[in-house]
């Protein structure tokens, strides 16, 4: 797992032993953190009404409202607020208890100072940090809907933030489901367009044939079938944005007319003969690399430099993984809000694993994984259990080749245990000649002496 780094986090102490709760807060604030110490439940109740704390750290055993009582009243209000819990040797029983239901983890006292400092960082690894990103926003709302916290994220949109006003043409590079539309929506947002349209296509998506009249519309009758005049997207993207997504599948055909319309801004619907102006700002993306397309002649080296005047990496998640505690209760919340249910949360042992996960699908994938994952529980919390189950199930989805070859393996193997060896009775079974049979044994490493009696 690649490691997280926080700088500083926001902390509510409780506790009634005085002399404690105040060693407990030098020792934090000395790490870097910002402390706010209080000696009853009821006060730390009181303080998160206007203290965005990050975590709760809280002993068990406490005069009025113990700390199982203040963390079952937290998870009602802030159910991703993560507690962290002081206990007494003759306690663990009910702090172990108490991590089944969503506690974040518990210390025994006295306590090892670097043990405390360790668990702090990771509670506030694995937590949305709500308070914090919303408090962003009013400040960006351009950027409302990137959920982020990351500082590889942070660099991006100072990028954005330069070069989107400039209305120049940008390329946005990253992996497939990495959020490369939701990132250009975001620039269309900061940009002196935002209040004109923003128009999306796949490239991908669009047979050649149609390619020129989905991008620049036709005239009626320009083809059989075309009963009405049709504008295009062009068109339809006028004073605005128009993001092209998998540019590189864009045919070398139609290329040369995109070149066209991007130099003259102006169109020619199909089966017209006048020019239409458009004022368009385009937006492009690709995961391939377009640089070495080009060198291959796969796509045009001009329209490649027109469309590429400034370009913009979009790191993949496995590479931004503090905003994926962020992500998931984003995409938790919004389930709990479609459904009209209460949020689920995740356990500190799932959202470890949500962390430390490959994510070849990127974003994608984290949206499909927390959906299947909140579909499945039975409870309002999340085990670690279901999401092994998910990111498993992600996992066997191999290449049409890898397939092909485990299935030929499996299957050569069986033919060689059922004659014991025999490669003649095997061949016959198979339908193949021996000559053959002995060439697949040998590209799957198969030796039909390892299989006789």
């Amino acid at each position: 797992m690649n490691e997280i780094n926080h700088q500083g986090g926001k902390l509510l102490v409780v506790d009634d032993d005085p002399s404690l709760l105040r060693l407990i807060s030098l020792r934090l604030q000395s790490a870097g953190y910002e402390v706010r110490a209080v000696a009853s439940a009821k006060e730390a109740l009181a303080e998160l009404e206007s203290y965005p704390a990050q975590l709760v750290i809280s002993d068990v055993r406490m005069d009025g409202m113990d700390g199982l009582a203040l963390f079952n009243a937290i998870k009602q209000l802030y159910p991703s607020l993560p507690v962290m819990l002081l206990t007494a040797h003759g306690n663990i029983p009910d702090a172990i208890a108490a991590t089944q239901q969503g506690v974040f983890g518990y210390l025994t006292k006295p306590f090892d100072s670097q043990e405390l400092l360790a668990k702090v960082a990771d509670a506030l690894q694995l937590q949305p940090n709500l308070a914090e990103g919303e408090s962003q926003q009013p400040q960006a709302s351009w950027r409302s809907d990137i959920i982020s916290r990351s500082p590889i994220m942070d660099v991006l949109i100072k990028q954005i933030q330069q070069v989107a006003p400039s209305d120049v043409n940008i390329m946005i590079q990253g992996e497939s489901g990495s959020g490369k539309e939701l990132l250009a929506k975001a620039i269309h947002q900061a940009s002196q367009r935002h209040q004109g349209p923003f128009v999306a296509v796949n490239c991908a998506a669009i047979p050649e044939g149609l390619f020129e009249s989905e991008l620049f519309g036709h005239a009626k009758g320009a083809f059989s079938g075309a009963a009405n005049a049709h504008p295009g997207l062009f068109q339809a993207a006028n004073g605005g944005t128009l993001f092209l997504d998998e540019i590189a599948d864009t045919p070398l055909s139609v290329q040369v007319k995109l070149l066209r319309a991007l130099q003259e801004r102006e169109v020619r619907p199909v089966g017209s003969t006048k020019n239409i102006p458009v004022d368009v700002r385009i937006v492009s993306a690709t995961h391939q690399d377009l640089y070495q397309a080009v060198q291959q002649q796969e796509f045009r080296e001009d329209l490649y430099y027109r469309l590429n005047v400034v370009e913009l990496g979009l790191p993949p998640l496995a590479k931004r993984r503090e905003d994926i505690p962020l992500l998931v209760h984003h995409f938790s919340q919004q389930i709990a809000d479609r459904q009209g249910s209460a949020l689920k949360t995740y356990s500190p042992e799932a959202m470890s694993s949500l962390v430390s996960a490959r994510w070849p699908g990127n974003v994608r994938q984290l949206m499909n994984v927390v959906e299947q994952t909140n579909a499945l529980s039975t409870g309002p919390l999340i085990p670690a259990q279901l999401v092994q189950q998910a990111l498993r199930e992600k996992a066997k989805l191999v290449s049409f080749s890898q397939a092909r070859d485990e299935f030929e393996r499996g299957y050569l193997a069986r033919l060689l245990r059922l004659t014991q060896g025999n490669v003649s009775q095997a061949a016959r079974l198979a339908m193949r000649n021996r000559t053959e049979f002995y060439k697949l044994l040998e590209r799957h490493h198969l030796r039909p002496e390892s299989f006789r009696a």
